[in-house]
């Protein structure tokens, strides 16, 4: 196939896994496949960096996998860097550190030279209040280090699986616990219409229909979907046009329509195109060319402690790292030891903290840090 042929092959499939989210290791193989990588990940982590979840791996030894959950996430050098990445964009090792000293440190000679791993390039999908999802995909030492290349495929598949992805988790849908795709539609907490390509209703669920009667954010004239807000009402016009004409057309578009409540309150819209794929056997016999989910946008203020503090006091992603495996680890010793780093380098970072934050001591960096907690987190 040439590479637009595999491109759009990939897409009908990336959609499909917002009905069925067993195929997301189908769907990563395909990605790692796709930029010519031996191994790719999707996973999540909370945003104090205490664990992390990976939802599916291909090409990647367990065991591994394993280590790097319970140990080796709190010494990867790059972590905090991850944190502050622009959604979409692709880092990989040379853009947050030397590379001769990344090859120095103990999580590349404990975690990623045992697996021939030269690099890396991770994508920041998503960053909610609570956790922050990525897509990486790996480099042996006989692939070479991530290039342009690499970076221009990856950004040709993300905005598809990053719109996937978060469908997906708005729908929360098991197809086998539904007679049909409209009973599911119906115990979905968030607003849910599919609409004709002019906007017109053809079913809505429960929540959806709340939110019409309320009015507030969307209301129905002429039996159409419309946003109150001008500007919002346009653009999920133009997507629901675009929808008709497949996935292609829809993954280029933004993934999330924001809406303003007349109240003011803020919520977001995604929109799943029903025109190919699997999604064409939902056992819907109208017109629908997509499925609308509206619901309340995250707190934006709360969504990730390390970058605010990080922001607040003008530190840098080495010195965040330090900050952060001082509250989890504790004295300069044993941070050294854990991040692989000498302890010159780690007193080093503590005295740029420690005029950074005006503290003076251990005691005060953790206060410092427990005042940042998110108050949503249990």
């Amino acid at each position: 196939m040439t590479e637009e042929e595999e491109l759009c092959d990939f897409v009908e499939s990336v959609y499909d896994v917002a009905l069925d989210p067993s195929q997301w290791t189908r769907i990563v193989a395909r990605c790692a496949a796709f930029v010519g990588s031996p191994a790719a990940s999707l996973y999540s982590r909370d945003t104090l960096i205490k664990s992390v979840d990976v939802t599916c791996q291909v090409g990647l030894d367990p065991r591994f996998v394993q280590s790097y959950a319970d140990t080796y996430t709190k010494l990867d050098p790059l972590v905090t860097s991850y944190l502050f990445a622009k959604i979409g964009e692709p880092i990989a090792t040379a853009s947050v550190m030397p590379y001769g000293e990344f090859l120095e440190t103990r999580f590349y000679r404990e975690w990623g030279r045992p697996q021939d791993f030269a690099d890396a390039a991770n994508t920041l999908l998503e960053r909610t209040a609570t956790s922050t999802s990525f897509l990486i995909v790996f480099r042996h030492h006989c692939d070479g280090l991530v290039d342009s290349e690499v970076r221009r495929r990856l950004k040709l598949i993300v905005p598809h699986v990053r719109r996937a992805l978060l469908i997906g988790k708005s729908i929360e849908l098991k197809r086998a616990e539904a007679a049909t795709f409209t009973d599911a539609l119906d115990a979905i907490s968030a607003g849910m219409f599919l609409v004709e390509k002019s906007g017109r209703i053809v079913h809505a669920n429960l929540a959806g229909h709340a939110m019409l009667t309320e009015s507030q954010v969307l209301r129905a004239a002429g039996g159409r979907l419309v946003a109150n807000d001008r500007g919002a009402n346009e653009a999920l016009m133009e997507i629901f046009m675009t929808a008709a004409r497949g996935d292609m057309a829809v993954g280029v578009k933004r993934v999330a329509a924001p809406l303003v409540a007349r109240n003011g309150e803020r919520y977001v819209a995604h929109v799943l195109p029903l025109t190919s794929g699997a999604r064409r056997e939902t056992g819907m016999t109208h017109a629908a060319v997509a499925a609308v989910l509206v619901r309340k946008a995250a707190l934006k203020t709360t969504y990730a402690a390390p970058e605010a503090i990080a922001k607040a006091y003008r530190l840098t992603p080495s010195e965040l790292h330090v900050l952060l495996a001082i509250v989890d680890i504790g004295g300069a010793i044993e941070v050294a030891d854990a991040l692989g780093v000498t302890e010159a380098t780690v007193r080093t970072h503590l005295a740029r903290l420690y005029a950074k934050t005006g503290t003076r001591r251990h005691a005060d960096l953790v206060k410092l840090v427990a005042g940042f907690a998110n108050p949503l987190r249990e």
